[in-house]
């Protein structure tokens, strides 16, 4: 992707950052709903503390779940807005985090034992080539997290102007993703989500689930 390209999405985050956490699943402001993450990260996760990389952060809030459980947190996302507020978010309740501004399709830094990524690939012109990427940047016996779905809408189009098209653009199945990843790691599970009502401050009607990966 190009810069002018990635520059256009950030812009396009930054926009929406001010409401992002408008979204029960994004703020999880309900302590019922934080709490259903909370529940999950910790079924996902092997024992830790883990170093962690949040790719696609947004403002934090999973972020924040890790760091409270005494994970080390480094969280990446391309909108400065978006990481503004994940720092804000974390520094208000005495966490301890870091945060980058950076292309989480292909994120900087060293090894680290657990990626975590949650509705993210539909945003990618080349999903395939930053699913080898986040498999590379895990130590031996490292955990990829995967929280994705197939959304109700979404046709491919690009929601950034000239920006390159989405493969996964509605979303990507279960089945599909597996299959994917798999060549990729040792062994993989897919958890349906789509009927855990809490997670999401409601009802849903889409496809959603969890794929945790081991190398």
């Amino acid at each position: 992707m190009t810069p002018d390209h990635l520059s256009g999405i950030a812009r396009y985050w930054d926009a929406a950052a001010a409401g992002f956490d408008d979204e029960p699943d994004h703020g999880l402001r309900d302590p019922a709903t934080r709490a259903a993450w909370a529940s999950r990260l910790a079924g996902w996760l092997p024992s830790g503390p883990w170093d962690v990389l949040d790719l696609g952060c947004g403002t934090g809030s999973l972020s924040a779940l890790l760091a409270q459980v005494g994970h080390r947190v480094t969280g990446v996302d391309v909108s400065p807005q978006m990481i503004e507020r994940a720092r804000t978010k974390l520094a208000d309740a005495g966490l301890p985090a870091t945060f980058v501004v950076g292309d989480a399709a292909d994120p900087p830094g060293d090894p680290v034992d657990v990626v975590l990524v949650r509705h993210l690939v539909w945003t990618l012109p080349d999903p395939r080539a930053a699913l080898a990427r986040w498999v590379g940047l895990l130590r031996p016996a490292g955990t990829l997290v995967l929280v994705e779905g197939r959304w109700a809408t979404g046709d491919g189009d690009p929601y950034v102007t000239d920006a390159p098209p989405l493969p996964w653009g509605g979303g990507v199945t279960a089945a599909e993703l597996a299959a994917t990843v798999a060549p990729l790691v040792s062994g993989l599970r897919v958890e349906l989500l789509g009927d855990d009502d809490a997670l999401w401050g409601g009802p849903v009607t889409d496809e959603r689930y969890a794929l945790v990966a081991r190398l």
